[in-house]
C-alpha cells in the first residue's frame, strides 16, 4: 500500500466522507431555483455582508421557513376560531374564566 492511500488502521475519517456527504445532500435535499430582481438580490447580499446570514441560500431558506411558519400558525388560529364559532363558550364558562383570571392577577406579587 502506498503512503498516499490511507489504510484502515490509520486514524482519521475515510477520504470518501466529504464526497459522500455532498452526494447525499445533493440527492436527498430538494433544490429550488428562482429569479429575483437586482434590488432584492442586493438586499439579500447586504444581509450576508452584514453577517446576519452565512449565504444567500441561508437568507432565502430563512424567508421561506418564516412564510411557511406564519401560514401554519394562521391556519391553526383559524381552526381555533372556527371551533369556538361551532361551540361558543357558555355564559357560565365565561364567568368562571373571568373569576379565575381575576384570582391569578390578585395573586401576583406586584
Amino acid at each position: 500500500m502506498s503512503a498516499a492511500q490511507p489504510s484502515m488502521s490509520q486514524p482519521g475519517p475515510p477520504l470518501c466522507i466529504p464526497m459522500c456527504i455532498a452526494f447525499r445532500y445533493a440527492h436527498v435535499m430538494p433544490q429550488l431555483v428562482t429569479r429575483i430582481d437586482d434590488e432584492t438580490a442586493a438586499a439579500i447580499d447586504a444581509l450576508v455582508d452584514d453577517g446576519e446570514f452565512a449565504s444567500r441560500s441561508d437568507v432565502v431558506r430563512a424567508g421561506i421557513l418564516r412564510l411557511v411558519d406564519e401560514r401554519r400558525r394562521r391556519k391553526i388560529g383559524d381552526e381555533i376560531i372556527a371551533g369556538y364559532e361551532r361551540a361558543p363558550e357558555t355564559p357560565e364558562e365565561l364567568a368562571g374564566a373571568e373569576t379565575n383570571a381575576r384570582a391569578m392577577i390578585a395573586d401576583e406579587p406586584w
